[in-house]
């Protein structure tokens, strides 16, 4: 069917876009398998889903197994900059689906991009930030009670609605699909690890080896960061507030340091903390000539950009994704793609094979509410350890790796208390 209604830069790149999706559904096996259950059951049928996620070809194939299910679908950017221009003309021409997304968008585009995507009054909210969701509670109470679910695919996004929740201001049940173990251990990870790092490099062209790499934050982003940077022969040193990922950090071989003492050594500075201005005005003041900093959380409040202009005396384009500033002392530091996701700004994201148990999450989280629809209060859940483990499952035979399984004796053995030294 055709669409009437999308906002996209280009449709003449649809093909491209189509060539894109097409090559990204080739290592997304698990997602694949659910696109054809779906297409045969139907489980979505007539449920209407507003999407705000980066327009990827990754997600664009979310989106084509979320219509195959019988679902019908309008997507919009979660960043002004994630969106793969090619990918958001097929998903219109070729899918038939409203997409309202450009990148590089300005920031009244891309809320008027959320309002297009809540148009059709959507049963069920995809997020990726928490941007839509806020949307809806602070200006469009009216659809609410009309939404009876919404999964949310990012650590960023979920703090933002447990906060939510213990205001009290929740209007719905919401998955936090970021924290499914097939989610966050593998895709926050191996993915943002892999992706940002590929994202410097294209965007900087310089050699890791040798230079020592600030890594902000030792989550699971962090985490797969950090040990990436290494692995080009970097010398990593992590910040962090958390004594327990502190320790981790140091345990796992990385010097660490407040944000104040690794300014002075960093060559290349990394965010990945979900919190507001991890680098700061005292920071920029101790920097290194040259020194490069880039954001791989969700939003670009982590590096103070208002602060690093203030402190410029001159600003220029290094290169394409690189604002060079000059400051006190004839310093220049260098910030990648306005301080956004540099990950998907400056290169194009996650590997599709990690995406793909991430948006396996999404599809069965969203066919979990339906059939529990009406029975989950407002409030934030935990993906269901079935689904998983079904993920996990799946992604295995997907690559050919078997198993052991647990015998009679052994389920007994594990189920009974009397059995000791």
């Amino acid at each position: 069917m055709a669409v009437t209604d999308y906002d996209v830069k280009d449709t003449a790149l649809a093909d491209l876009g189509q060539d894109r999706i097409n090559w990204a559904a080739q290592e997304m096996p698990v997602l694949r398998q659910i696109k054809e259950r779906f297409a045969r059951e139907k489980p979505l049928q007539g449920v209407r889903i507003a999407a705000c996620l980066h327009v990827t070809s990754e997600t664009a194939n979310l989106m084509r197994a979320l219509k195959a299910g019988g679902a019908e679908v309008a997507l919009c950017a979660s960043n002004p900059l994630s969106t793969q221009d090619d990918v958001a003309a097929s998903l219109v021409i070729h899918d038939g689906i409203p997409v309202y997304a450009i990148k590089g968008e300005d920031k009244d585009t891309y809320y008027a991009h959320l309002e297009a995507t809540l148009a059709s009054g959507p049963h069920f909210t995809m997020d990726d930030g928490c941007d839509l969701v806020t949307l809806l509670h602070q200006q469009r109470h009216d659809l609410l009670p009309g939404i009876f679910g919404g999964t949310e695919e990012t650590t960023t996004g979920v703090i933002r609605l447990r906060a939510m929740a213990e205001d009290g201001v929740l209007a719905y049940p919401v998955i936090a699909v970021n924290d499914a173990l097939t989610k966050h251990m593998f895709d926050n990870r191996y993915g943002t690890g892999q992706s940002t790092i590929d994202a410097i490099l294209r965007a900087t062209n310089v050699l890791l080896a040798g230079k020592t790499v600030v890594v902000a934050g030792y989550g699971w982003c962090g985490r797969g960061v950090a040990s990436r940077a290494r692995g080009m022969g970097a010398h990593v040193v992590v910040t962090e507030i958390n004594p327990l990922k502190a320790l981790e950090a140091v345990m796992d071989g990385f010097a660490v340091m407040p944000m104040r003492e690794a300014a002075r050594v960093g060559d290349i500075f990394i965010t990945v903390t979900g919190n507001i201005n991890v680098l700061d005005a005292q920071h920029y003041a101790l920097m290194k000539d040259g020194a490069i900093l880039c954001n791989a959380g969700h939003f670009n409040v982590e590096i103070n950009i208002p602060a690093l202009e203030s402190a410029a005396r001159e600003k220029r384009m290094g290169r394409p994704f690189i604002e060079q500033y000059t400051v006190e002392g004839g310093r220049s530091i260098n910030l990648l793609a306005e301080g956004r996701l540099v990950n998907l700004a400056a290169a194009e994201g996650h590997p599709s094979a990690v995406m793909d148990m991430s948006f396996a999450n999404q599809a069965l989280s969203v066919e979990y509410m339906l059939q529990h629809k009406g029975q989950m209060k407002a409030g934030v859940y935990p993906v269901p350890e079935a689904i998983d483990q079904e993920i996990a499952r799946l992604k295995l035979e997907a690559m050919g790796m078997q198993i052991d399984t647990l015998t009679p004796e052994q389920e007994r053995y594990l189920n009974s208390w009397r059995e000791g030294t």
